[in-house]
């Protein structure tokens, strides 16, 4: 363990962090999905439960985490051991009620730790002047899909089943959390935090980022539940189909280190705003065209905007909140985004069932996602703290 901060040794626990609590805690379970639907486990409405009682944990998790006054390194090392246990539960049951349990501890823990890392990681890489290296940190979100992704579509060719598949991934996610665990530093405390002294040190929550934000949740939420299942009503070869996801978790891996560049040029928000323009147009392809490649198309463009988003929403947040208060301000984020996703899959699933088709969930949350972008811009943020990031417009 180093007792130094590193910003390399920073950038790969962060990224890796990441990687095993959303690309596997979140979602390898949309890859594995249509699997579980092949096995017959598990149907669409079935689904749709699953996941939004996974976001049920994740707000869960995003509303009390600011609030833990336990040392942010225990915090961090269960959240990721309890991810990776929880995954290797999915594969060693069939009872609804169980899966029902371990997907609400993944969405609980999975909040937990972005929320660290977004918090400790971000503000460390800048204090170390390496503030390009937060778009690597993101992009474990990217890396541990597309890694989700590649392994699902060789379990489908290989003939594995879903819970042996939930079991793989599992020990992979053990062994990765057991490095993680061995490489914490200084960088996030090894003592309990300190509860605020005053209510009055709170500053004004900022309702425009909060509300763009919690419309990402709700818009990027669809295709990331139901893409393979979209795809696979098209074409029904694994090796067709099966590349839908991977791509989408290739796009977000190269989305956050690639748009760093342009931070140079544009504000948080004009990036931000820009990607759930791109992330609108990505929802409606589909609806307009149904084919593989619209299907591809969309991945890519929700797929390479929605870490861009969280990334600028993240960073947005250290801008404009005083030190003090950031993490509540991450927190508020955080619950808006997770409770656009709880709202998300039941909704389309509950559209599917009656139409057949997710174009109707699909064409009301692009509207939603232009709409919140137009506020974005027109209702700028005013800074209520120092700036302890960066300064981006």
């Amino acid at each position: 363990m180093s007792s130094q901060p590193s910003a390399l040794r920073i950038t790969i626990v962060g990224l890796v962090s990441l990687a095993i609590a959303m690309g596997i805690g979140r979602f390898a379970f949309t890859p594995l999905f249509p699997m579980m639907q092949e096995n017959g486990l598990a149907s669409i409405s079935d689904g749709g439960v699953l996941a939004s009682v996974h976001f049920l944990g994740y707000l869960l998790g995003a509303v009390f985490a600011a609030r833990l006054r336990f040392a942010p390194t225990s915090t961090l090392r269960f959240s990721l051991i309890a991810i990776a246990v929880c995954t290797l539960g999915m594969g060693l049951t069939n009872d609804l009620l169980l899966w029902l349990v371990f997907r609400w501890l993944c969405g609980v823990f999975s909040a937990t730790t972005l929320m660290l890392v977004s918090n400790y990681y971000v503000k460390h890489l800048a204090v170390l002047g390496r503030p390009e290296n937060q778009g690597w940190v993101f992009a474990g979100v990217g890396a541990g899909i597309a890694v989700a992704g590649l392994g699902v579509m060789g379990f489908m060719l290989g003939g594995v089943g879903s819970s042996l598949g939930w079991r793989i991934m599992g020990a992979l996610s053990l062994v990765a959390v057991l490095a993680v665990c061995l490489s914490l530093g200084p960088e996030i405390p090894r003592t309990p935090l300190a509860a605020p002294n005053r209510a009055s040190q709170r500053t004004p929550l900022i309702w425009s980022l909060v509300i763009a934000y919690g419309a990402t949740g709700l818009g990027y939420i669809i295709p990331a539940t139901y893409l393979p299942v979209m795809a696979r009503e098209i074409v029904q070869s694994p090796i067709v189909f099966g590349w839908s996801w991977p791509v989408f978790g290739l796009a977000a891996f190269v989305s956050t280190p690639l748009v760093v560049m342009l931070r140079k040029q544009f504000s948080n928000r004009q990036i931000w705003a820009v990607s759930q323009f791109t992330m609108a147009v990505g929802l409606i392809l589909p609806v307009a065209h149904p084919h593989i490649v619209t299907i591809i198309v969309a991945g890519i463009c929700v797929g390479g905007t929605f870490m861009i988003i969280t990334m600028m929403g993240m960073t947005e947040a250290h801008r404009l909140a005083p030190p003090h208060d950031v993490m509540r301000h991450i927190g508020a984020m955080t619950t808006a985004f997770a409770s656009g996703q709880i709202i998300g899959p039941v909704f389309a699933g509950f559209i599917h069932d009656l139409s057949g088709s997710f174009s109707t969930s699909l064409l009301i949350t692009s509207v939603i996602l232009i709409v919140t972008a137009l506020v974005l811009i027109v209702y700028a943020p005013k800074e209520v703290g120092r700036e302890p990031v960066r300064k981006a417009g």
